[in-house]
């Protein structure tokens, strides 16, 4: 399962590594990351379809945000799975973010178990 990290922190890729490192060993998941909203279009649209099954976004981005990525990668492939995930758990971006089609909404500090059980969901379907 290709799964595709998008922030514009570029310290959240080795957290992610270090979280993930037993699931990426045994080639259950790979990870990809992108650094900005863009970025993550660029990769999503380099294979027809594309091979990733979930992107997980942070929504507070400069230039294109979280939820303009959600709103887009809906549009374009609608297949692929997005979460997303704040800083701050506001109602406002959950209700924005749910009501485009994200799958989950995490607020930071992730909790990484929530989030292997989600993935590993995913993988089951």
């Amino acid at each position: 399962m290709k799964i595709l990290i998008v922030d514009d922190e570029r310290d959240v890729e080795m957290l992610f590594r270090q979280k993930f490192r037993k699931e990426v060993r045994a080639n259950e998941i790979e990870l990809a990351f992108a650094f900005s909203g863009n970025e993550a279009l660029e990769i999503l649209g380099s294979d027809h379809p594309p091979q990733f099954v979930y992107v997980f976004s942070d929504i507070n981005m400069p230039g294109m945000t979280g939820l303009e990525l959600l709103d887009k990668i809906k549009i374009k492939f609608p297949e692929i799975n997005v979460s997303m995930i704040s800083a701050y758990g506001d109602t406002e971006n959950y209700d924005k973010a749910i009501k485009s089609g994200a799958k989950e909404f995490f607020t930071k500090p992730i909790d990484f178990d929530i989030l292997k059980a989600e993935i590993k969901r995913l993988s089951n379907q």
